[in-house]
């Protein structure tokens, strides 16, 4: 398998993941139980934290130490951008929570359905970039990041695509659309991965010593994610316990994948 089609195969495994979860509006009844969404939730949490840790923060620490660099300089400041980058978009695309009656960011006019797949549209922004600078660093050669390290993270972010695929999917059917709609739906929130992920590593080629940067990035764009939704989503009314719980089964996971297989 040539380095081009392991690239084309890794980023996408994640889309892929979505787009089956939200497939299940042809199979399910109805909406996903409180219950059920809160451990999803807490288990995408998980996921990308543990990923946030060991597939981008510390192979970027490695990669700054072997070129004889101080470690905590881009991780620090890589991971600073990236948190400030999903707050500015957070604050100037307009999209809305699935429990949520409020829109979050600029007033517009879309539609509720447009604003609820823009708002995890905006959770699969940072998931594209990990999936992309992570492949890139397998393609700099080095045994920093290896081709098992590079397919556990897309496996990872796959396996929590699939229910949040299902959770972007299933409240659509709610506001009055079709099946096939809200399939389509789910299915456009996660095209932004694989282009993200495209786009990264074309970003990363022009620059190689940024792949550090990089990596950092992605970790705190993902870890604004985590902190600014999903915990806060997964940890409301009762039963918050069920969020904790998938939280610690999602991080337990990824961190099996990347340090077993990566």
């Amino acid at each position: 398998m040539n380095d081009l089609f392991k690239v084309i195969i890794g980023i996408s495994i994640p889309f892929l993941g979505t787009i089956l979860g939200a497939g299940m509006v042809f199979f399910l009844q109805e909406e996903i139980k409180s219950r059920g969404q809160k451990l999803l939730l807490g288990f995408a949490a998980g996921v990308m934290i543990a990923a946030s840790i060991w597939s981008l923060l510390i192979p970027a620490m490695d990669f700054v130490e072997q070129s004889g660099g101080v470690v905590w300089v881009p991780t620090v400041i890589g991971f600073l951008a990236g948190v400030t980058f999903l707050l500015v978009l957070d604050t100037f695309i307009p999209h809305l929570h699935v429990h949520s009656q409020t829109p979050e960011g600029r007033p517009s006019r879309l539609r509720k359905s447009m604003m609820m797949v823009l708002a995890v549209t905006l959770h699969n922004i940072p998931e594209g970039m990990a999936v992309g600078v992570v492949f890139y660093g397998m393609l700099s050669g080095g045994d920093v990041i290896t081709t098992a390290g590079a397919f556990a993270l897309a496996i990872g972010i796959a396996i929590q695509n699939f229910p949040e695929g299902a959770l972007v999917s299933m409240p659509l059917l709610g506001t009055g659309i079709s099946k096939k709609r809200a399939f389509r739906y789910g299915f456009l929130s996660g095209v932004v991965e694989p282009i993200g992920a495209v786009l990264t590593i074309l970003f990363a080629s022009t620059v190689t010593s940024i792949l550090p940067y990089i990596l950092s990035f992605a970790a705190g764009a993902m870890i604004y994610v985590v902190v600014e939704e999903l915990i806060p989503e997964s940890q409301a009314g009762e039963h918050s316990n069920i969020g904790t719980i998938g939280t610690a089964l999602g991080f337990a996971l990824m961190m099996f994948l990347d340090v077993a297989l990566g």
